[in-house]
């Protein structure tokens, strides 16, 4: 899974540091690299990005300001060489403030705390609960276990499929979600999770739900079949 960055600072070494620090992590890109604000409003009006790194006291538009603007804003780092900003930082609900210069280790914190914000939480006590919440754009959206079909994953992206013919379409990992399903659910290919209660049909090698036919991997059809043994 590759998380899409931009930066967003008017100091060119400053860029080139984030750029840096940023290469040393497998799974974000950067995507592009701005000297203010409105070339950054710009390119986020036809791009969705996951973490923008921004700094605040910039020319014609403040980055805090710059912020405030968008509708749908990505999560955010701020960097800044300015600590009055802090407490408005964490009004405007950033990931991180981070003061200049920015060493490495202080960088892997921030992205560390990025990273844990894309890890689904799993319930305290799976068994009591019914359901599960997931960001989407600036939402938080309810989904019963109980609606849920199958989960289809492809590249970095998951699809929940309802039985009410909705569906939501998020940027995770599917190993991150399985975790959080409760004992309904079961994987039967590397990208498929179905709920066993929608069961329609099934053979060796499929299962259907809802007249949608689902392959079973060649490494989880052992687990299917365990999953068949219960069922006698």
């Amino acid at each position: 899974m590759k998380y899409k960055c931009i930066i967003v600072d008017d100091e060119p070494l400053a860029r080139e540091l984030i750029a840096s620090h940023l290469a040393h992590f497998d799974n974000f890109e950067l995507v592009a690299s701005f000297e203010n604000a409105l070339k950054a409003y710009t390119f986020l009006e036809s791009n969705t990005i996951d973490l923008m790194f921004l700094d605040i006291e910039m020319p014609l538009l403040k980055g805090n300001d710059f912020l405030k603007k968008l509708k749908n804003p990505p999560k955010v780092i701020f960097t800044t060489a300015y600590r009055e900003y802090a407490l408005e930082g964490y009004e405007l609900n950033v990931i991180d403030y981070l003061l200049k210069p920015l060493t490495f280790d202080r960088f892997f914190v921030s992205i560390e705390k990025f990273k844990q914000l894309q890890i689904p939480k799993a319930p305290e006590n799976s068994t009591n609960e019914d359901h599960i919440f997931v960001s989407s754009g600036s939402k938080n959206i309810k989904i019963v276990f109980d609606s849920i079909l199958f989960i289809e994953s492809l590249k970095d992206y998951i699809t929940i499929h309802l039985e009410n013919g909705k569906s939501h379409h998020l940027k995770q990992n599917i190993s991150a979600f399985e975790k959080v399903l409760d004992s309904n659910f079961i994987r039967i290919h590397r990208s498929f999770i179905i709920q066993t209660k929608k069961l329609t049909a099934y053979s060796k090698n499929e299962v259907e739900i809802n007249a949608v036919e689902i392959p079973i991997g060649s490494s989880y059809k052992e687990v299917w079949f365990d999953y068949l043994k219960g069922l006698k």
